[in-house]
């Protein structure tokens, strides 16, 4: 699929009301909403206005897989000095041979990714930033996770922290489920295949719902850095 050309409307805004949704979650959700007056407010709204580049932030989302975010960003700061570049995109990436990229630290199976994303770029076959206004999360989902590398859980996260949509549960990601246990007071994680039901009351505002279910999993521990970080 190319996205050299013009996209239908409507157009998706960048971010939320955080606010509106706050008070949504709260009155949809009684447990939620207990735990949401305990954590406090929750600002996820800066990072939807910095300036975003797709290519930029799945290349980062790539390095950063299975990997804790210190040792992640050492690494990533190993390949921007050899690139001479704070930017991923085809050009930047095509500048260092695999050797190159493996003496940064970079794996095989991820300079093979990093590859395939500079390939499908050069190739319009990666929706720009313009573009991605005009898809709904689903098509941007399809659109992506063909890249190597790419899962539906990295374009979630893309979905969530840099384009600001208000209604994304990634519902494999351990953190939700774990989130959810402690939620409920169950015994054990829900399966992913029970989180869309029991999501049902946080619909359209599922993402700050996703933000405080971290939270909650991380309450007791230091939260984990993340590639969108």
């Amino acid at each position: 699929m190319r996205f050299d050309v013009e996209v239908a409307m409507p157009r998706h805004a960048r971010g939320f009301d955080t606010q509106a949704a706050y008070e949504h979650l709260a009155k949809r959700d009684r447990k939620l909403g207990a735990w949401m007056k305990r954590i406090g407010a929750i600002d996820a709204d800066p990072r939807w206005r910095k300036s975003f580049d797709p290519v930029d932030a799945l290349a980062r989302a790539i390095l950063y897989q299975q990997l804790s975010g210190k040792a992640a960003a050492t690494i990533v700061g190993r390949v921007e000095r050899a690139m001479g570049s704070v930017r991923f995109n085809h050009v930047s990436i095509g500048s260092l041979s695999d050797t190159e990229l493996r003496a940064c630290g970079v794996s095989g199976n991820k300079t093979l990714a990093l590859r395939d994303l500079a390939r499908r770029e050069a190739a319009d076959e990666i929706p720009g930033t313009r573009q991605l206004q005009y898809l709904d999360n689903q098509q941007i989902i399809d659109a992506l996770v063909p890249t190597r590398g790419i899962g539906r859980w990295t374009v979630e996260m893309m979905l969530m922290f840099r384009l600001g949509r208000p209604d994304v549960l990634p519902i494999d990601d351990l953190g939700i489920r774990k989130g959810i246990q402690l939620l409920d007071g169950l015994d054990d994680m829900p399966a992913p295949k029970d989180l869309p039901e029991r999501a049902e009351c946080w619909t359209p505002y599922q993402s700050m719902a996703s933000f405080y279910l971290w939270r909650i999993a991380d309450f007791r521990k230091t939260p984990v850095k993340r590639s969108q970080d």
